[in-house]
């Protein structure tokens, strides 16, 4: 039998290379697949991993699905550092989306800049609010952080199918569940002159820079780090654990209200349905892909949103289902956590448990 025993030291080596072998052992674990379903793994590779890079519109698209993704993972590394479990980024991007529609809506061509930031600042601190609810809760009463974000996700969810249904469905869009499209005065500047990527990448790409900054150059960075690694460390030296749960988790609610504004006022273009294929919960991934650090998550998020475009492009080229990208996701994370199980813990032999002898038994009542 064998049993786990914490490690007296991790190998940062490891630690920096455990994303390269997960990805690695999912390749194997996809191959397998691959052969199962009758699909060439070579060819499938080449759909999923090099054809998003292929020409500069398949770029755009893997910007596009990049960014809400980037966005979302920034705020769950620094949740994570703290050790707040946030799993709420899916339901806060979906009520950051419907905040900001409902600005956009309303909005005409000739809306000055004044909107343009009302409906980014809409997205923006619905994201946080929708944050703040399981956080009061948590600090409050003491609730499963983990429970009450994944139930926000739900009721975010129908939050958005609702308004798509009622108050902001298009009048003229023959019962369609979707809003008018917005005017041009409140959609983000284009990226590019061709393709539908806009400058939220690059606000993404800047918030990351600054967050890894902040979490590795900054007091308020050293102070979280100590929470996260020992809270009872942090309580002695003075850090106020309240405050860095507040910061944390308003800031991650905040990115991912942003990643819905940018989804909507983007390459979307109008509130729908689908306005979100899951990204909240693929941005989990991501934080950890990046090893909860918001420069590392930048490639991660590139990897991830080429995982996404693949599985557009595998539908067209291979006839594969889009299920495959869960596959690939949930395999992905299975072996990250089994990599960062083995980085830190070891197992060894369990001892069996030592019956007494009879002479220790005479002995010891002996002695009594």
């Amino acid at each position: 039998m064998l049993r786990a025993q914490p490690r007296l030291e991790s190998s940062k080596l490891m630690s920096w290379l455990s994303p390269f072998i997960a990805v690695a052992l999912t390749m194997i674990v996809s191959s397998l697949m691959f052969l199962w379903l009758d699909v060439d793994p070579l060819k499938a590779f080449q759909v999923f991993v090099i054809m998003p890079f292929s020409d500069s519109y398949n770029l755009g698209e893997l910007i596009i699905k990049s960014t809400p993704l980037m966005l979302c993972a920034i705020g769950l590394a620094l949740c994570y550092r703290a050790n707040m479990w946030n799993i709420g980024a899916e339901g806060q991007l979906l009520i950051g989306a419907v905040a900001s529609s409902a600005i956009a809506v309303s909005a005409t061509d000739d809306a000055g800049f004044g909107t343009y930031l009302l409906t980014i600042g809409a997205g923006v601190i619905a994201g946080a609010f929708w944050a703040a609810i399981p956080t009061w809760l948590n600090r409050r009463f003491h609730t499963n952080i983990i429970l009450t974000t994944i139930m926000l996700n739900y009721i975010g969810l129908y939050i958005l199918l609702w308004a798509v249904h009622g108050p902001l469905r298009d009048p003229s869009g023959f019962g369609f569940p979707e809003s008018a499209m917005f005017a041009d005065a409140v959609m983000m500047m284009p990226l590019l002159e061709s393709g539908r990527a806009t400058i939220s990448i690059v606000i993404a790409i800047v918030i990351a820079i600054a967050a890894g900054l902040m979490l590795f150059k900054t007091l308020p960075g050293f102070k979280l780090r100590v929470m996260g690694a020992e809270r009872s460390a942090a309580k002695y030296a003075g850090f106020s654990e309240n405050k860095i749960v507040w910061l944390v988790m308003l800031f991650a609610g905040a990115m991912a209200g942003f990643a819905g504004a940018s989804e909507v006022m983007g390459p979307i273009g109008q509130l729908v349905p689908s306005v979100s294929p899951g990204y909240g919960y693929a941005a989990i991934i991501v934080a950890y892909l990046g090893r909860l650090n918001p420069v590392g998550v930048i490639i991660a998020a590139l990897f991830m949103g080429a995982l996404y475009m693949g599985s557009d492009l595998a539908q067209i080229e291979l006839g594969l289902p889009t299920a495959v990208t869960g596959l690939f996701q949930g395999t992905l994370l299975f072996f990250l956590l089994a990599c960062d199980f083995l980085i830190y813990y070891r197992f060894v032999p369990k001892r069996p448990l030592r019956k007494p002898s009879s002479r220790s038994l005479i002995n010891e009542e002996g002695a009594a």
